[in-house]
């Protein structure tokens, strides 16, 4: 993989983290009915929508590569690729009710609060539990991937880049004062 993809690819994900990493810090203690967190939380929840589909559009991806260039291999590889469509299946329905929470709150404001919170938290959980490195896969995609392959897994558009970056710049925008997001 190129230097610049790498770096896109790369930016994007520490992005993700940070915008996790805000979320999580703000559930530690919790919004306690304060109005300004619900900004916030639709700004995150806006984000991970477009972050979060992007990435499991490339794991899918990913996923479809390595098994068209290998087809029914071993059962090493199959086990890979089965862990991967679950995770990615977990992610989709935390996702689903994680967006679903978000509409709520749009809906009710601090009165969703606290429904946000829950589900944000199981949510957050997960990510820090499933999600991330994918082992197994990463390392077929290494092997296998051209630079070609690469590109096409990631799929990294300037209008996707510039929405990314926006919907992030929202996020930090509408932190509430006085928290505090400590790196994890």
């Amino acid at each position: 993989m190129d230097s610049s993809l790498r770096e896109k690819i790369g930016n994007e994900r520490r992005r993700l983290r940070k915008v996790r990493q805000a979320l999580s810090a703000a559930l530690t203690d919790g919004s306690a009915g304060n109005e300004k967190f619900v900004p916030f939380y639709i700004a995150i929840a806006n984000y991970f929508e477009a972050s979060m589909g992007r990435l499991h559009i490339q794991d899918v991806r990913m996923g479809e590569m390595i098994k068209e260039k290998l087809g029914d291999a071993d059962p090493k590889v199959q086990l890979a690729l089965k862990e991967l469509d679950d995770r990615l299946s977990g992610n989709q329905i935390h996702l689903k009710n994680f967006l679903r929470s978000r509409e709520e709150l749009e809906i009710s404001g601090t009165e969703g609060l606290e429904n946000f919170e829950q589900v944000s938290n199981a949510y957050t959980d997960y990510i820090t539990s499933s999600m991330g490195h994918h082992g197994a896969t990463t390392e077929l995609a290494a092997d296998l991937f051209s630079q070609e392959d690469w590109v096409y897994m990631a799929g990294i558009t300037d209008e996707d880049m510039e929405r990314e970056e926006r919907l992030f710049e929202t996020v930090f925008n509408a932190l509430p004062a006085g928290l505090e997001i400590p790196e994890d």
